[in-house]
């Protein structure tokens, strides 16, 4: 199994052999370090990963005499770049930031240092602090932590309040599916070129995927039963796909099949839809006023359910600890030092408060200066990951942990090519029977190594 498992993974990273572009936030050079510490850190091109490489020379490194060389790369790319050193035992990072996905799947293979022991004897980094939905989807088999949260999200309903004014419409604030879709259908239109909802219908596991894995739980649907059984073509399943893709068609924006994240959020914060259901990280965003028309005056509801309490999803990208370093002293500080409570502050107080990367500690939300800027969402984002439960997202029991993915390296492949089919019949293309019968087909597929 593992060597199949290992095989798939460096599959993935095919692209990985692109040109990096490095940025040594922190004054470490490509050569020796002088006799002093200098440790390699990959990490995602987000936001948050940009203001940490700005912060950590005059610092962390000030303070430890650790210099930390980062290269940072696009979300494509540093999945199949990651990838490639930890499958392969390169060893040319010594700190690398992966999702919640890939964790409990690269624990198995035994590619990453164990953290739990780091974090118990440093008693500043206060792990008992962190939220216990993010530290599930970022533990071992054994209970362990195998990577350290820098950020988390789950995800929620957004819509315009002055659009649900004006028609006299009352969001509740623990929707249904059926509800939003009624709703959808009362402000399709309220405004010139606004539809009624946003939906992601870009092909991908972690775009429509994302999205759609998470009404297939709420509708009672699973990829898989707890013994493998493949149920993409079940009544649920169907039911919760043939709902999302009808009400992407009749009240969605245009060219949905090529829409995800970005395209819902330049929609959403122009006016060109009414409501918006997606990651919780998106609402600094749409309260930015000077790129949201929006800004202040967006309501947040929790993410919609059918038969299940919650619904809402649970990521987070985290800092991980490769087996092959040899400097794991220094690479440990690094990371108790960048997911702890001080550097929160630092960047409140340094960069602005609606930038800390939260999500991960219950202390941030009692912080007045941060509940203060995140004021309108600060509150269901932090109840929605309480809420989420990785490890039973639906209504049966799971062959493994995951709410908006199936945490097996196969699925990478079976969710793209699954909603590949799924986008298609947003297109109107195809049809969501064919979709899922053809899903059902490669999920068996899939199923099949596991219940042997």
């Amino acid at each position: 199994m593992r060597t199949r498992r290992t095989l798939h993974l460096l599959a993935t990273s095919a692209a990985a052999g692109s040109l990096l572009v490095g940025c040594s936030g922190a004054g470490g050079s490509s050569g020796s370090d002088g006799g002093g510490k200098t440790i390699n850190v990959l990490m995602v091109g987000n936001p948050q990963m940009e203001d940490i490489a700005k912060l950590t020379e005059s610092t962390f490194t000030k303070d430890t005499g650790i210099k930390v060389k980062f290269t940072i790369l696009p979300e494509n790319e540093l999945r199949d770049k990651v990838t490639q050193d930890v499958a392969t035992q390169a060893g040319q990072y010594d700190v690398a930031t992966i999702g919640a996905y890939e964790v409990p799947i690269w624990e198995k293979n035994g590619w990453l240092h164990e953290l739990s022991s780091y974090a118990d004897q440093d008693t500043a980094f206060d792990k008992g602090d962190l939220l216990k939905p993010i530290v599930t989807s970022l533990s071992g088999s054994d209970g362990k932590l195998y990577a350290l949260p820098f950020y988390g999200e789950s995800s929620m309903l957004m819509y315009n309040k002055d659009v649900m004014a004006a028609k006299g419409i009352t969001v509740p604030e623990h929707p249904t599916w059926p509800q939003i879709a009624d709703i959808a259908a009362k402000v399709d239109g309220a405004e010139p070129g606004m539809r009624g909802i946003c939906l992601r219908g870009l092909a991908g596991w972690g775009e429509l995927g994302a999205t759609l894995t998470t009404v297939v739980n709420t509708y009672g649907g699973t990829w898989f039963t707890k013994d493998w059984k493949a149920e993409v073509d079940s009544p649920a399943f169907k039911k919760a796909t043939n709902f999302y893709v009808d009400l992407v068609r009749e009240h969605g924006q245009a060219g949905a099949a090529q829409s995800g994240f970005t395209e819902c959020l330049n929609a959403m914060s122009q006016k060109k839809a009414a409501m918006w259901y997606d990651a919780t990280s998106a609402a600094g965003s749409l309260e930015d006023a000077k790129t949201s028309k929006i800004a202040g005056h967006v309501g947040y509801a929790y993410a919609p359910t059918v038969e299940t309490k919650s619904s809402g999803w649970l990521w987070s990208w985290a800092w991980a600890m490769p087996k092959t370093t040899k400097k794991a002293d220094a690479a440990s500080k690094f990371m108790l030092w960048a997911s702890g409570k001080e550097y929160e502050k630092l960047v409140g107080e340094k960069l602005g408060w609606s930038r800390v990367p939260a999500g991960k500690r219950a202390s941030t939300y009692a912080l007045p200066e941060y509940s203060k800027a995140a004021g309108s969402f600060g509150d269901i984002t932090l109840k929605s990951i309480e809420a989420a439960d990785p490890a039973n997202p639906g209504v049966q029991p799971r062959p493994t942990v995951g709410v908006q993915y199936v945490a097996i390296p196969e699925f990478q492949d079976l969710g793209t090519k699954v909603t590949q089919e799924i986008s298609a019949a947003i297109a109107g293309k195809t049809t969501v029977d064919k979709a899922l019968k053809d899903g059902q087909k490669l999920a068996e597929d899939v199923a099949e190594t596991y219940q042997k």
